[in-house]
């Protein structure tokens, strides 16, 4: 089918976290850190976990402390069944009414079958479902993809991003047990008449920087902090300004920045390039930590649901990490004209 005459919008978002916090004073119980440090270095201050030395104590569901099992208290799939539900409620729409799900992770439960899998059963969906792992950009190439599918002929897509990154963090490693955390977060993308919401992209990725951002299977993460913030804020910049160029738009444009949720200096660093106020980026990360390709769309739902987009705004989303793989898309939030 002729993409001609037909785009996409967003109509549904949700989102989910694990129930067990994990502040900075617990982490200072354990590492050589402290909540001061971390929150100037990252702009972090809790994370929710489903894995790892933290869970919750006796008698309470939110406060936590350092604890030796290893259970898991869900999977990537819970959390992105929490959060698909939470989408498909917020349109208005149930599982039969899914062409596709996409689902973005890094950290499937197990290596066959695809965690996509998983979640369309749980969601009673009947469809077409796969994953994609582009890590911590991951959900900026799934809103491409979903929106190329809807574009060629279906007309609702389930897109979810979803990590239990707490699952591969080495929670004795300083550098990197401070940054990562768990959640979901998902939209449902629905065809329109016209162009729809997707106005320009930009997507890249440079293979010889693997060795500054990863994680072998079995294994957990391994990065040089300094190397990938530097790395980040030039990509992110720079696919940023394409992908408004493609729009025919400027930086000065953008009603709203959602950037994957990685350290608040990043975001402030790449606001500040582009001359872009600080005011128009969505942060939750203070109390999410980095969800890799869960982040942006948690961003994005908490963005809706707090009166931050209005029809017609002008939305910048931009992803990076490992790969390292970067995207940008400018999207024009609003629904337009329905499918007849």
């Amino acid at each position: 089918m002729s993409r001609a005459g037909r785009g996409s919008a967003i109509v549904g978002w949700g989102q989910a976290v694990p129930d067990t916090i994990v502040t900075n004073d617990d982490l200072s119980e354990v590492l050589d850190t402290s909540d001061a440090w971390i929150r100037e270095r990252t702009g972090i201050g809790e994370r929710r976990v489903l894995w790892g030395r933290f869970g919750p104590r006796a008698g309470t569901s939110t406060a936590v402390g350092p604890l030796t099992a290893t259970a898991p208290l869900g999977t990537t799939a819970t959390l992105a069944v929490d959060a698909g539900r939470a989408a498909l409620a917020s349109a208005g729409l149930g599982p039969l009414d899914i062409d596709l799900l996409v689902l973005c992770t890094s950290t499937p439960d197990q290596t066959v079958p695809a965690t996509s899998a998983s979640v369309a059963a749980a969601l009673g969906l009947r469809c077409g479902a796969f994953d994609l792992n582009t890590a911590c950009s991951g959900f900026v190439y799934g809103l491409l993809t979903a929106d190329a599918f809807v574009g060629f002929g279906m007309d609702r897509v389930l897109l979810i991003g979803a990590e239990s990154c707490s699952r591969i963090t080495d929670w004795d490693d300083r550098a990197t047990a401070i940054l990562f955390g768990d959640g979901a977060g998902a939209i449902v993308l629905e065809a329109v008449l016209g162009r729809g919401g997707l106005q320009g992209a930009d997507f890249g990725t440079d293979g010889s920087l693997q060795s500054i951002l990863f994680a072998d299977v079995c294994g957990t993460f391994q990065m040089e902090g300094k190397e990938v913030f530097r790395r980040a804020v030039r990509a992110v910049v720079q696919s940023a300004r394409s992908a408004l160029s493609a729009a025919g738009a400027e930086a000065a444009d953008v009603d709203v920045f959602v950037a994957h949720q990685a350290n608040a200096r990043i975001i402030e660093a790449v606001c500040a390039r582009l001359s872009l106020p600080l005011e128009r980026a969505v942060s939750i990360l203070e109390h999410t930590g980095n969800t890799s390709a869960a982040s942006i769309p948690m961003a994005l739902a908490t963005a809706v649901t707090t009166g931050r987009l209005a029809d017609g705004d002008l939305l910048l989303i931009s992803g990076f990490g490992a790969g390292m793989a970067w995207g940008s898309i400018a999207w024009r939030w609003g629904r337009p004209a329905p499918l007849a």
